[in-house]
């Protein structure tokens, strides 16, 4: 896939270039995208140029009508497959990147309408600080079933004792061009873009927004979707994981060793009751040797070189997943 010389003699204009590029990926969702536009549009008129990424729709395929519509200029990136959400998200953050790597800000969002355009100049006023890299938006009220509240709870406990750090923001934020630059090369983006800014070490700050309802239609996210989202989060961390991990392996092991000591010496005075000793001996010698052998297996991976942590992504390795390209001139 070839963009030249459109997008080279697109991106060469000023006014081009200072522009806010906002990233947003499409699946099978032209109703809610359309509406999309039209509010960003009202909120912030030519200002924007749209980068639209479509995931691999096939009944409801994204065009730039919507942009066209709305007049907002910008590009359909059309996929060959289907490739996920964050995926879809780090494909358009590299086409910013390789094309416009001095865009001001570069902005992120959904299409659905959970993020709500009117919100985005509060998003930029977060981020218009010299000590802020990304400006990122934190959910102040979620409109979820009690079922999912309950496992979010467990799931960011889980995240904090695994990872060490707290994710409490989703892809909804700005980037300036360092953050640009940095998020394009790392692999980590392709794996879950919000555990990738957490991982990049750049300087971030929170803004709290509300969340919208969807414009139309039912979210394509189900309950194991969601999960899998979560654990991707984890991969991110794959070093700090497997390190905490290895720790309380040893942890375990540790007290399974000194519960044996102890059932011996209740067994050699004679307190025990009769085939308590061999049960709890043979449950404490199963845990120590578990706790052992996944212990030697977290060490042997984080030993490996090359199996941890993510090296750099090509700038024009996205150009493997687009088919073809649609420009809306407004």
């Amino acid at each position: 896939m070839n963009f030249e010389p459109d997008m080279a003699n697109f991106f060469a204009s000023d006014a081009n270039r200072k522009r806010l590029f906002i990233v947003t990926p499409v699946y099978e969702d032209t109703i809610a995208s359309a509406a999309l536009f039209l509010e960003l549009a009202k909120a912030l008129g030519d200002r924007i140029f749209v980068v639209a990424v479509d995931d691999g729709s096939v009944n409801f395929p994204l065009t730039t009508g919507g942009l066209s519509e709305a007049g907002i200029e910008g590009i359909v990136l059309r996929l060959k497959r289907n490739v996920g959400h964050q995926k879809a998200i780090a494909i358009g953050i590299s086409f910013v990147a390789e094309h416009c790597p001095e865009a001001p800000l570069t902005l992120v969002m959904d299409s659905d309408g959970e993020d709500v355009p009117s919100t985005i100049v509060d998003l930029i006023r977060t981020a218009d600080s010299p000590d802020i890299d990304i400006a990122v938006a934190q959910r102040r009220n979620r409109v979820e079933t009690p079922r999912f509240k309950i496992f979010y709870v467990l799931y960011k406990i889980l995240f904090k004792m695994l990872s060490g750090r707290t994710i409490n923001f989703g892809n909804f934020m700005v980037l300036k061009p360092v953050a640009l630059r940095r998020l394009s090369c790392m692999q980590e983006l392709w794996v879950h873009v919000a555990g990738c800014v957490l991982q990049s070490k750049l300087r971030v700050a929170i803004c709290p927004l509300d969340r919208g309802p969807r414009y139309a239609g039912k979210s394509k996210m189900n309950f194991v979707g969601l999960a899998l989202h979560g654990f991707r989060a984890l991969m991110v961390f794959a070093e700090d994981v497997l390190i905490r991990t290895g720790i309380m392996c040893a942890l375990v092991s540790v007290l399974a060793f000194l519960g044996g000591i102890g059932a011996t010496v209740i067994k050699i005075y004679g307190v025990a009751s009769p085939g308590w000793f061999s049960m709890a001996l043979g449950i404490l010698a199963v845990v120590f040797l578990q706790s052992v052998v996944l212990g030697l297996v977290t060490l042997m991976i984080l030993v490996l070189p090359g199996t941890v942590r993510g090296g750099l992504v090509k700038s024009n390795a996205y150009l493997e997943y687009v088919e073809s390209f649609y420009v809306s001139k407004g």
